[in-house]
């Protein structure tokens, strides 16, 4: 039986990509092995080219499996392989390169590479794609939340990013094709469905009258589906029509990553955008009406070019207002390739990482907050496993519907299913809960 190992860099949309070009390996008839532990006949890369850092550890990668076999076909696909094709083939041992578009051609072409052992540049101009490429992925390794691509690519060319060269332009699945996937999801056993893209509140930009709003009430209809989570969403997609479903829905979860980047208006201009500090503030005033308790998640850019400490103070402020659940904090990095990496005042790396640690300080004080609130009140979890570093401790844990990761006592045939427990301790990272019981009508899945 020959042999296939993966290994994924980057976002949940690639890790949902490596997912789907394992289904066409195994309907093949490959085995799927661990990429450090044992010898494959086929290494497949997915790489991540978000920051230069991430162009130089897919290189790393690359290195590393054709170290373990040189025998071995090794497939780079992903953004880095996306953008940079050539580079990639430079290093000795690479058979194939494949972007982020025409993953379905990847066992033809190993075929055909076992073959001849000419090594194959599969690129394509992504620029002109304007189709969704359809993968499905019926199950995942972790069995309590399945991820649901319904988009790729981006419209939005915010300074610093070059994902928008990687991944094109967006483009949406089909409405129809998404519902029943997620019929299929329940049918495995997913209670929660995960909605992701590279842009996934774009959904629907190239379609004519129907978008995110739209499959939220279809997907809303869909019987055993408990729970429905976006997992980002730009504030300038959340309109009236939304913020209708976020009140009405019973499935959509409390809880939103709302990307800020950045809390002054200059910044926000640099970065190109397309909202001003008054409205994203206002927007989160208008989700919090509709859905009381909401936890709001959000990323922060810090030290982007031009960014004074008057204008960091700014967003501080703003971001103490907002009062977030919870914040991932980056200090700008330049992308070769963008606007803001020629742009002429850099901040001083000192200056950025004194910022950072201000604000991942302020993030866990927001947390605590957050979770401060629920002390004493129930809430449901559903269990992905044993409380890690932990084990055999009888301890598990899962996240609460608005993303409280909790920990409480219960025995692994709880994984999976709706457990309702009650908060008892409220922590950064971590909150303690007690058990009060497992939800009858989620038993029978359980089986599946």
């Amino acid at each position: 039986m020959p042999s296939v190992a993966f290994y994924t860099l980057g976002c949940k949309v690639n890790f949902y990509d490596t997912e789907a070009i394992w289904q066409l390996f195994k309907n093949e008839g490959y085995d799927q092995v661990d990429f450090d532990e044992q010898t494959a006949d086929v290494y497949l890369i997915n790489t991540c080219t978000v920051t230069n850092t991430g162009d130089k550890k897919s290189r790393q990668i690359i290195r590393r499996a054709i170290r373990r076999n040189p025998e071995a076909i090794v497939a780079v696909t992903g953004c880095y392989a996306q953008t940079s094709p050539a580079e990639i083939l430079d290093i000795p041992g690479v058979d194939l390169v494949i972007g982020t578009q025409d993953r379905d051609k990847i066992l033809p072409y190993v075929n055909e590479i076992q073959e001849s052992r000419q090594p194959v540049n599969a690129v394509r101009n992504i620029m002109k794609t304007r189709v969704f490429e359809e993968m499905d992925v019926p199950d995942f390794a972790d069995r309590t939340r399945a991820f649901l691509k319904i988009q790729d690519g981006c419209n939005n060319f915010c300074t610093f990013c070059i994902i928008p060269w990687s991944r094109g332009l967006s483009r949406s699945r089909e409405a129809n094709s998404i519902v029943q996937q997620a019929h299929q999801l329940v049918h495995s056993g997913y209670k929660e469905i995960v909605l992701t893209g590279i842009h996934t509140g774009g959904y629907g930009d190239d379609m004519e009258n129907y978008d995110l709003t739209d499959l939220l009430w279809d997907l809303d209809k869909v019987e055993g589906l408990e729970r429905i989570r976006i997992s980002s969403i730009e504030a300038s997609q959340i309109d009236d029509r939304m913020l209708d479903v976020i009140k009405r829905s019973d499935k959509l979860v409390r809880h939103f990553h709302i990307p800020l980047q950045a809390g002054d208006d200059t910044v926000l201009k640099r970065m190109r955008r397309k909202y001003t500090t008054e409205e994203f503030y206002n927007k989160m005033l208008r989700i919090r009406e509709a859905m009381p308790d909401v936890a709001i998640t959000t990323d922060i850019i810090v030290g982007f070019p031009g960014e004074t400490d008057e204008m960091y103070r700014n967003g501080y402020e703003l971001i103490r207002k907002i009062g977030f659940s919870e914040m991932h904090v980056f200090p700008y990095s330049k992308r070769t390739g963008t606007p803001a990496a020629r742009m002429e005042d850099q901040v001083d790396e000192e200056v950025k990482n004194a910022r950072v640690h201000e604000l991942i300080d302020l993030s866990e004080q927001m947390q605590l907050e957050y979770a401060e609130q629920f002390v004493g009140q129930v809430l449901d979890v559903i269990p992905e496993g044993e409380a890690k570093g932990r084990e055999g401790s009888g301890k598990l844990h899962g996240y609460s519907d608005n993303y409280i990761q909790l920990v409480f006592d219960g025995s692994m045939d709880m994984v999976g299913k709706v457990c309702r427990v009650k908060v008892v301790k409220a922590g950064v990272n971590e909150s303690q809960a007690t058990l009060v019981r497992v939800l009858e009508e989620n038993l029978k899945s359980a089986a599946m």
